[in-house]
């Protein structure tokens, strides 16, 4: 009797660590901003309840909740990303065309500073351990490093490679894809220094990274459909799930113990641990043509896309092999889901 009991205490205890949440994210909100231009990255800033959204030369700051328009954010020629600063008033832009990053204060919205990057700055990110903000240049193979509060330049990271998304495990080490070599990157926040380059296996031109910080896992999207599931300890692939096209961006839901990739072709694709060392997708959600960049509220747990609707792609010439769709006025969107 007493085997038996044990025996199952065991099993109880062992039960939730692979027995995951039920998943059904479904459209909770969309929310017409109009205007006209592209798209790039968004951000969802739970501390200030807002919403920043890159769209063609500026950044649309939005209520969270709402998705009320509070303002804008100029001139950001060729924005790509946003970062805030927790408990100050300090966010940055990326500005791809000029190779810049702008300072801005977060209750005007007025910039404040100019700050010279490498070539086409694009992925942004702020790391609370080292206080400092990274900014990513895919065509420069570097990382700026900013002081957080002042924007002053602190070092430069050569990175070797093209980067895109990254994430920090919050203890000092800082993840970034790097599109060109099929590999993440790790480096130490404060040293700057790189200490590994793992290999994406079969996955290609990586983008979007999320990451489950608890179990330490990395989940690296890529373009040609696939997600790599990475130990972020040892480096080793331990997973490749299928996932839609066109992705761009990548998200982890600690309230789900999912990994989500917004994917271009209009889905978002939902990946479980099922069960020890297993990763599924269990759930596909339907989208929007274009919706390629994801971000997540981590209080609401709420994710939010962009996207707009598209003309009639032109004929293709010589001179343009493949044209691309146009983009039609007063059609831009956020859509936010939830589970």
């Amino acid at each position: 009797m007493k085997t038996i009991l044990i025996s199952v205490l065991c099993l109880s205890l062992a039960a939730p660590l692979y027995a995951q949440p039920a998943v059904n994210y479904h459209l909770i909100k969309k929310t017409v901003i109009g205007g006209e231009g592209g798209w790039d990255y968004l951000l969802a800033d739970a501390n200030g309840g807002r919403l920043y959204v890159s769209h063609g030369t500026q950044v649309e700051v939005l209520d969270l909740k709402s998705h009320a328009k509070l303002g804008v954010i100029t001139p950001t020629p060729g924005i790509h990303g946003m970062a805030i600063v927790p408990g100050t008033t300090v966010g940055y832009t990326t500005n791809g065309r000029p190779n810049t990053a702008t300072m801005f204060d977060t209750k005007t919205f007025a910039a404040t500073k100019e700050i010279p990057t490498g070539k086409k700055p694009d992925a942004i990110m702020y790391d609370a351990f080292s206080k400092r903000v990274f900014i990513f240049n895919n065509e420069g193979n570097s990382a700026t490093v900013l002081e957080a509060a002042t924007g002053n330049v602190v070092g430069t990271v050569e990175l070797g490679g093209a980067p895109e998304a990254a994430v920090t495990d919050d203890h000092g080490l800082i993840f970034v894809n790097l599109e060109d070599k099929n590999e993440v990157a790790v480096f130490d926040a404060h040293t700057l220094v790189v200490k590994h380059k793992w290999s994406l296996g079969t996955g290609e031109e990586p983008t979007g990274l999320a990451f489950d910080k608890v179990h330490h896992r990395l989940f690296s999207t890529c373009h040609n459909k696939q997600m790599i599931v990475l130990d972020s300890q040892l480096g080793k692939v331990l997973a490749t799930v299928p996932i839609g096209s066109g992705v761009d961006g990548a998200v982890f839901d600690t309230s789900t113990n999912s990994a989500i990739s917004s994917n271009g072709e209009g889905s978002l694709t939902v990946v479980q641990e099922v069960k020890p060392g297993q990763f599924e997708a269990v759930q596909t959600v339907i989208t929007q043509r274009g919706a390629r960049t994801i971000t997540i509220d981590p209080n609401s747990h709420h994710i939010f896309v962009i996207t707009a609707e598209y003309g009639t792609a032109p004929e293709p010439t010589t001179e343009n092999p493949r044209p691309r769709a146009p983009v039609l006025p007063d059609t831009f969107v956020v859509m936010e889901y939830g589970n």
